[in-house]
């Protein structure tokens, strides 16, 4: 079991949450806490040994904490993601692979895609794919297809896995901190198209990719995790698309790998992320 707490920082948290687990007879297995002085606010994840019973754990540990506690307790179920994608492959080749090996923490539930470019590949997955087209009618009919083909699934979270459309702010509100993205820059440099061509014009000697929360924001949501490499002037513009697609995939894996396991914490804009 994990539990997931973030409040008004204030003397006596750790103590009085692990009175609770004390009282209860419930083992904390590990830790960790965080607060960011500046906010006044305190984080914490705690691993326990063995299950309690959720309800009871819950109203526990908000009468002793602030009135503004937010506590999010979870069994380690599987969560469940829906993938969606444009043209290209890699990402989701390697989400199909580790849904298909049981690594990746989450099982896909289907593939929407607004081409037919990547439907074979989740065909030999045996992952259910439909196509979502963007070229009939308006942007707001695109988006209910997208909402219609979603609510067939029970989605924790939305993965964008370079998919190349712009989602609105109304789409973006019916999942507030559920879509994940994975941005071909090392973000705030080169936001939105073309961020290697950016690159290439400005001369970098490093290139990396953001995994991040999508708001309404164009590529500023809170960032999970990012990854760079070294590049030089030797390399064109094709040469660092190439290069960059192994780090998109190594950082939106590691994204996912940090959701799932419910070590990303968010507050305002920043996340705070326990990867131990």
């Amino acid at each position: 079991m994990i539990v997931v707490i973030q409040c008004k920082d204030q003397v006596g948290l750790v103590s009085a949450i692990s009175g609770v687990m004390a009282e209860e007879k419930i083992n904390i297995v590990s830790m960790r806490e965080h607060v960011d002085t500046q906010n006044n606010r305190f984080f914490a994840r705690l691993v326990l040994q063995q299950p309690a019973n959720e309800a009871a754990l819950h109203s526990k540990l908000q009468a002793v904490l602030p009135d503004d506690a937010v506590i999010h307790i979870t069994l380690q179920p599987n969560k469940k993601i829906v993938v969606l994608v444009t043209k290209e492959y890699h990402c989701l080749g390697d989400i199909l692979l580790r849904n298909h090996f049981n690594t990746l923490g989450a099982t896909v539930q289907c593939v929407i895609g607004n081409h037919t470019t990547l439907q074979d590949i989740c065909r030999r997955f045996d992952v259910p794919f439909h196509l979502v087209s963007h070229e009939q009618g308006s942007k707001d009919i695109f988006e209910q297809f997208l909402v219609n083909t979603i609510q067939q699934y029970e989605a924790d979270y939305l993965v964008l896995a370079k998919f190349m459309r712009i989602l609105s702010p109304d789409f973006v509100a019916r999942y507030p901190m559920r879509i994940i993205n994975i941005h071909h820059s090392f973000l705030p440099a080169f936001i939105g198209a073309n961020p290697y061509r950016q690159a290439y014009e400005r001369g970098v000697k490093l290139i990396g990719a953001t995994a991040h929360f999508v708001t309404n924001d164009l590529d500023e949501g809170p960032i999970i995790t990012q990854q760079i490499i070294p590049v030089n002037h030797s390399l064109t513009a094709a040469d660092m698309v190439k290069a960059g697609k192994e780090i998109e995939t190594a950082v939106l894996a590691k994204a996912l790998q940090l959701v799932m396991d419910d070590k990303v914490l968010v507050f305002k804009n920043k996340t705070i992320v326990f990867d131990v």
